[in-house]
């Protein structure tokens, strides 16, 4: 504590608290997202008990535009990819770099929201909407709701893109682990579109 500025420095910031391990941004994304676990968890869970529930219940290839899908699980794959480069080279010193990597990680997330849009026009000229079947009540809600987390995930990104990237120039180590929390943030997203793409798409 510094007694003459009056100013308090918040501990473990960049260096690990002695009881986790861990410094204080990465305990609180970990704690975050086993609370995301178990949203998609009893998402999945009422996905597979209304299911194995329903005689009729279609397959989603059947249904569903699989090829959009497709694309768009390889582009976040590529984007969880660009986001480890980014903090890479970050913990490198190579800030030029790092934000090239950000930015291109902003980019997938972007094509990503774009497919997906293009794929509920798809849905909606067809005539499917939430209100169709329990099948598309469970595809917009959880893709839906995915999608959101992908936007949340952009607009971190586009702030330390942006305005955010000052603190490279006072804080380096702090802007690093700023970056590494929202790419664990983006690994969550990506890994529960791993497990909806084939549950909705491909069963």
């Amino acid at each position: 504590m510094d007694h003459a500025a009056g100013h308090v420095e918040i501990p473990y910031t960049v260096s690990p608290r002695p009881d986790t391990g861990l410094y204080n941004g990465k305990l609180g994304i970990w704690l975050f997202l086993a609370s995301e676990v178990m949203l998609f968890g009893a998402l999945f869970s009422s996905l597979i008990l209304i299911r194995t529930g329903s005689p009729s219940w279609p397959h989603g290839w059947e249904e569903l535009h699989v090829v959009p899908a497709t694309i768009n699980t390889f582009v976040l794959i590529m984007s969880s990819v660009t986001v480890v480069l980014a903090w890479a080279n970050l913990r490198l010193g190579n800030f030029k770099l790092g934000r090239i990597f950000i930015g291109v990680t902003l980019l997938c997330g972007l094509v990503f929201m774009g497919i997906k849009a293009y794929e509920y026009s798809l849905s909606f000229a067809h005539g499917h909407y939430p209100s169709t079947s329990d099948f598309f009540a469970i595809y917009f809600t959880m893709t839906g709701l995915h999608g959101l987390h992908v936007l949340g995930g952009m607009i971190v990104f586009a702030y330390f893109l942006g305005p955010g990237s000052k603190m490279w120039h006072t804080d380096r180590a702090r802007f690093t682990n700023r970056i590494e929390i929202v790419g664990l943030y983006w690994h969550f997203v990506d890994l529960v579109w791993i497990f909806l793409f084939p549950t909705l798409y491909l069963l």
